[in-house]
């Protein structure tokens, strides 16, 4: 194996890697939103825990920051807690914060 290859190996061991991270923070920050989401719905236990994980479905099946907010939204104003737009994510941003701390923590 050349040193080119083994370069090549390295560069894509580490870009799974990050994905992989990637991943992981994202699905706990939309899981974290959920329960927040949720709570602010009125729903508490298997509910919420219901709840949060149809966010991380979402975004597995439509990367993307879009869908989970356009679905928290839409849930918020039918369940009578018109939240705006803004403050959702706003929220969102919050919980990315928090979900890669809680990664990062959990790696070390």
């Amino acid at each position: 194996m050349t040193t080119f290859d083994e370069r090549e190996r390295a560069f894509e061991n580490k870009f799974m890697s990050d994905e992989a991270l990637r991943f992981k923070v994202t699905a706990r920050r939309d899981r974290l939103l959920g329960l927040w989401a949720a709570q602010q719905m009125g729903k508490s236990g298997a509910d919420a825990d219901a709840y949060a994980s149809e966010l991380v479905s979402i975004d597995v099946d439509k990367p993307g920051d879009g869908e989970v907010l356009e679905k928290v939204g839409s849930d918020l104003r039918a369940a009578g807690r018109p939240i705006a737009d803004h403050t959702v994510r706003a929220r969102m941003l919050e919980f990315l914060d928090a979900a890669k701390k809680q990664v990062m923590a959990e790696l070390r």
